[in-house]
């Protein structure tokens, strides 16, 4: 049974910097259902979008695997042959549990390797797929563009990026009115109201959207051919790039 996520459920005195610790890893699956609407559709698609383009004998990424799921629902839709996912997260907690839930699976015709690193670190090779399912957001601005750029120069033709991110819009109305919604819809899925402002606080310094022209605009300078959005909810959103 998925433990309830209740990290914010009591006031706190100072409200820490938010971190992927022990505490989330334990709650996050039941977390990020009730904090990022179509999360669960995104993963399924990453999947789906896995099935079509992945190329025999290559690499795909998954970064910022959290607990795995879309590594997951990559390997059980792959039908190329001799496919390595390698999976990443610098959070020690979410890999430890990462590999348990991987080593779970009977699905054994894809090879994964999960790995305890930065994302900036990888050497990458062979690429026919990458998905970063909210990851980019939680790295400072300056290093998004280098990463992607590492991240292209590794892919092969005909390569694909899934790119999954929360945002905000260039009209401040838009973005007022799309925050209020998000947050009514987190009242929905039983969040107090302390539990949304604690959160949001504690994810101020370390979550810093880009508008979606932002994200379309650096994945071209990188070399990207098309990049087309094919979700979005309010101020979440999804894109797949083109090589």
């Amino acid at each position: 049974m998925t433990a309830k996520d209740d990290i914010f459920s009591k006031p706190l005195s100072r409200v820490e910097d938010f971190k992927f610790d022990q505490n989330v890893a334990a709650v996050f699956p039941d977390m990020i259902k009730r904090s990022v609407p179509g999360y669960e559709n995104v993963i399924i698609m990453s999947g789906l979008f896995a099935e079509r383009f992945a190329q025999s004998g290559t690499n795909l990424y998954d970064l910022g695997c959290s607990l795995g799921a879309t590594t997951l629902a990559m390997r059980q839709r792959i039908t190329a042959e001799n496919c390595n996912i390698i999976a990443v997260d610098k959070s020690s907690d979410m890999v430890k549990r990462c590999r348990e839930i991987i080593l779970e699976d009977k699905n054994t015709t894809t090879s994964v390797d999960v790995l305890e690193a930065d994302i900036r670190d990888i050497n990458y090779s062979d690429n026919s797929m990458t998905v970063m399912n909210y990851t980019l957001q939680f790295l400072p601005p300056e290093d998004r563009k280098p990463l992607l750029q590492k991240i292209y120069d590794s892919m092969i033709p005909n390569a694909v990026l899934v790119l999954s991110e929360k945002v905000t819009f260039e009209e401040k109305k838009n973005s007022e009115l799309f925050i209020d919604i998000y947050h009514a819809w987190k009242a929905h899925n039983g969040y107090t109201e302390m539990e949304i402002q604690q959160k949001r606080n504690a994810l101020e310094n370390v979550l810093i959207p880009d508008t979606i022209p932002q994200h379309i605009q650096r994945l071209e300078k990188v070399g990207f051919k098309r990049c087309e959005l094919w979700f979005q909810c309010f101020n979440f959103m999804s894109m797949v790039a083109f090589k």
